[in-house]
């Protein structure tokens, strides 16, 4: 239709529309004094008595005859915009209830696969009903236009994104409660069986009440967690839904099926990133190319560790961080409730409350130490002086890939790596069991030896937020005082028997 010569017609289309009656725009006319008027002039008044929206406005202008109602909701503005659907403000005239309404985009209408997918998407948040997901409310097709719509609670206030866009960083603590919040969701929605498949600021609501609220579990995949509760036909289990680009690079490079929900954790972490720091971890990109790239996730940890020490943030944030994003898959956290239990001792420490003034947990079992050493004639003078000082298990391996490993299978009471010898994987080694020993609340006496060459990565080292870094040259003597430190329950040193100078 063409758009409406004079606020007559606008009237008429307005009526037609089903936007106001025939006798409120009789007297709006009338009120108007003169019906021959501009259309735009018309349509101002009637947004000035608040009986239409400057979006539905603008449509009348055009001349659109849909669009305004949908289901028997109302559309009163748009709010958001994708490829997939478009995102109104609307409500129920029936009850005045305020709604927000995604409408699938029209060029999807004749993809099957595109509906069922979206209709998926709603049934799947139905079954979702908690303080920090939004909750969905219907899921219908219009008839009158074939569109196909998810009715949701409209929550007053913004996404995340748009917050960031404006205040550009978030204060620690009010992060980590947003972070605290956001994972609860999530820990909800993964023992239903769901995880989420699209983290992302925006994605992540704030009303005016603060709380945070995931949305859009539009890529969300059912998972195979015992007992969960399979949504609509059970074909849908095997369903793959179309992954976004960020998600797919990092399942290729650390080869894990999709629906994995430590990619959601992988994603939330680089969300905590970026509330406290105002920059990404993962550079944004339109190269799709890039953005598979396994050596664009391999950059993070490096990144992380870099612009975490020349920010000056807090060595406990940076290690929830930095297990949260840890390329691997077995160094994350394993699921949404253990990280959110180590957010919540992160926030107690921060605030110089831990949790009950409780004191980290010691490993069980024999006193043990793990030890990563390529040379074997230092493998055989470890084995000798630690077994010596008291030790009832001496492990050792030349993979520093099983400091961490065997850290995770059975926590060990101490550990050496030989970073001389090892180079930086013998580093890495050492700050990942570090920060897993934090994450886990539990004592562990790490120790790493450096070269003399090998000065510049103290610092780096010493970022891990624990143990002890020793540069050669260093004898074993020194090394059991250090050992000692930590665990009181070593044999003493005598003289006699550790006072010689033998290096390691």
């Amino acid at each position: 239709m063409s758009s409406p010569a004079d606020a007559n017609e606008l009237a008429q289309l307005t009526v037609r529309c089903g936007l106001l009656d025939e006798g409120t725009a009789r007297e709006l006319l009338y009120e108007f004094d003169d019906p021959s008027a501009p259309a735009a002039d018309f349509a101002k008044l009637m947004e000035r008595k608040g009986l239409l929206t400057p979006f539905q406005s603008g449509k009348l202008l055009k001349g659109e005859t849909d669009g305004y109602i949908l289901g028997g909701y109302r559309l009163l503005y748009k709010i958001a915009s994708g490829s997939f659907g478009r995102v109104y403000r609307g409500d129920d005239p029936r009850s005045g209830r305020v709604v927000a309404v995604k409408v699938l985009r029209r060029r999807h209408l004749d993809t099957p696969k595109r509906i069922e997918s979206f209709e998926r998407e709603g049934r799947l948040g139905m079954s979702l009903d908690h303080p920090n997901i939004v909750r969905i409310l219907n899921v219908a097709k219009d008839t009158a236009t074939g569109s196909h719509f998810i009715v949701m609670d409209f929550v007053e206030g913004g996404n995340l994104r748009d917050i960031l866009n404006i205040r550009k960083t978030v204060g620690v603590d009010e992060a980590l409660r947003i972070m605290e919040e956001s994972v609860s969701g999530l820990a909800y929605s993964y023992s239903r069986g769901l995880t989420h498949r699209d983290i992302k600021p925006s994605n992540i609501l704030l009303g005016t009440d603060k709380v945070a609220k995931l949305v859009d579990f539009g890529l969300a995949e059912v998972t195979d967690v015992p007992e969960v509760m399979v949504v609509g036909r059970k074909s849908e289990k095997d369903e793959r839904a179309e992954r976004t680009v960020d998600y797919a690079g990092l399942e290729k490079a650390t080869g894990v099926p999709s629906g994995d929900v430590r990619s959601d954790i992988y994603f939330l972490g680089h969300v905590l990133y970026e509330m406290v720091a105002g920059e990404p971890l993962l550079p944004p990109t339109k190269n799709a190319h890039t953005r598979m790239s396994r050596r664009r996730f391999e950059e993070v940890e490096p990144t992380l560790e870099r612009e975490a020490r020349a920010r000056h943030l807090p060595p406990p944030l940076v290690r929830l961080i930095s297990k949260a994003v840890a390329l691997e898959p077995g160094q994350r956290f394993q699921t949404p409730t253990a990280f959110l239990d180590a957010i919540m001792r992160c926030r107690q420490e921060l605030s110089g409350q831990a949790a009950g003034g409780a004191s980290p947990r010691r490993a069980e079992g024999p006193l043990t130490i793990f030890v990563s050493e390529p040379n074997p004639k230092l493998q055989a003078v470890f084995r000798e002086k630690l077994r010596e000082y008291g030790f009832s298990r001496v492990i050792i391996s030349i993979d520093p890939e099983q400091v961490m490993k065997r850290y995770q299978q059975q926590p060990y009471h101490a550990c050496l790596i030989d970073a001389g010898a090892l180079g930086r994987e013998g580093l890495n080694a050492f700050k990942r069991v570090v920060r897993e020993a934090d994450a886990q609340q539990r004592d562990l006496a790490a120790v790493v030896l450096l070269n003399d060459d090998q000065r510049l990565w103290v610092d780096d080292a010493m970022s891990a937020g624990g143990g002890e870094v020793i540069v050669r040259p260093v004898t074993m003597a020194v090394l059991h005082e250090v050992l000692l430190e930590h665990l009181p329950e070593l044999k003493a040193a005598d003289a006699s028997e550790y006072g010689d100078d033998t290096e390691s």
